[in-house]
């Protein structure tokens, strides 16, 4: 049943950004930039206007990038991902080709924080904000839940595809032929570094890390979730979370599972980049196993290494707190209501008053057992999702 109290948590008067209940869902087939054209025609209005009202986009990425160094980053950070996936900046070429916008903004979206970080000691606006995850893994019930967080620009600027790949001949670094998957995207951006799921089973969901010291010419979080989405079983998340030979330029957490996994095992993933002279991201890996939960902010807890940015570490240990203030959870009501707590005064799980910056823009549960996704587009804890679907299975 739904409450009609979360209503006096929704919505701002006379904001632009005034939630709304819809999450548009694509379904599509074809080639990398096929599906990607798909996703930039389908929803091309969505994507140009968020380029229009993406504060960071325009007041940072784009002065840094029209400086001989930022082009220098940027180029160097492109040939680095057309060397390892050129398929997947195919297929951000095709989004751009949909949506008529300019390929360099939606590269410069996916490169998120390494421009200013590896340009300014201090960069003035940043992008970063914060994802909560649960894993809670009983034997009874067995559930992923998540908050997608982002700047209040990308309020009502996200979709969900269900995309179907396949190619003619394998293609880039693990010679992929075919990818079938389902992933919630910000508009303009590629699918997986949000929630997602594939044919074979896997489902992860992203947390962003601040990392201090970010690297250029590797390969960004955003194009190693992308990657992620073409996993088959554990070894093929290791070999891409490794990334050997590149490593990753930025940092991310990763909580995931297969759901054919005999063994029923959860894991959280820490992915950092390495030193400069090693060509590999570090990674921690933290074992999930039944009959225990976990859940997981926007700061390191296995890797032992700088951050950037303060104000997302007091956000991750408010909501670590917060979290801390219930039971134990046993239940998918359980994950609902930690992940809709609004108790903080600064900072909350679910980000939604009227003068915050970043929101929780939607809500994603994965009932293992069930194998199903419910997707809310509002407080999970006083209302019901948007719509239930079910999971891929090869």
């Amino acid at each position: 049943m739904i409450d009609g109290s979360s209503k006096k948590h929704r919505a701002c008067p006379n904001s632009k950004n005034t939630r709304r209940q819809a999450i548009p869902i694509l379904y599509t087939r074809g080639s990398h930039y096929e599906v990607g054209f798909d996703m930039g025609r389908t929803f091309g209005s969505m994507i140009r206007n968020f380029r229009t009202q993406c504060y960071v986009l325009n007041e940072t990425f784009l002065p840094l990038y029209n400086t001989p160094k930022g082009k220098q980053i940027y180029e160097e950070t492109l040939a680095s991902v057309k060397a390892s996936f050129p398929q997947y900046v195919r297929e951000l070429e095709g989004v751009a080709d949909g949506a008529e916008v300019d390929f360099v903004h939606l590269f410069l979206m996916q490169m998120d924080e390494i421009l200013p970080q590896n340009m300014c000691p201090a960069p003035k606006h940043s992008s970063s904000c914060g994802c909560s995850s649960i894993v809670l893994n009983q034997k009874h019930c067995r559930v992923i839940g998540h908050t997608e967080d982002a700047a209040i620009e990308m309020m009502n600027h996200c979709y969900f595809v269900v995309a179907h790949i396949i190619n003619e001949q394998p293609l880039g670094k693990y010679k992929v032929k075919e990818e079938h998957f389902m992933s919630l995207c910000f508009a303009g951006q590629l699918p997986g570094y949000t929630f997602s799921e594939n044919h074979h089973g896997l489902i992860f969901t992203m947390n962003t890390i601040a990392a201090k010291n970010l690297r250029s010419g590797r390969t960004p979080r955003t194009f190693l979730a992308r990657a992620l989405l073409a996993s088959c079983n554990m070894d093929d998340v290791l070999r891409v979370a490794i990334d050997d030979g590149v490593g990753i330029a930025d940092a991310c957490s990763i909580n995931i599972t297969f759901l054919n996994d005999p063994h029923k095992m959860c894991y959280n993933m820490e992915l950092a980049p390495c030193p400069q002279g090693k060509s590999k991201s570090k990674v921690c890996v933290k074992e999930i196993p039944i009959g225990t939960f976990n859940y997981h902010f926007n700061k390191f807890e296995g890797l032992a290494l700088d951050e950037a940015n303060d104000k997302l570490l007091q956000s991750s240990q408010a909501r670590r707190e917060a979290m801390k203030s219930y039971k134990p959870p046993v239940s998918a009501t359980d994950v609902c209501n930690m992940l809709g707590d609004v108790s903080g005064d600064t900072y909350c799980i679910f980000m939604d008053k009227c003068n915050d910056i970043f929101k929780t823009i939607c809500v994603a549960l994965f009932d293992l057992n069930a194998r199903t996704l419910s997707l809310f587009s509002d407080n999970p804890s006083r209302t019901e999702p948007v719509c239930t679907l079910p999971l891929l299975e090869k």
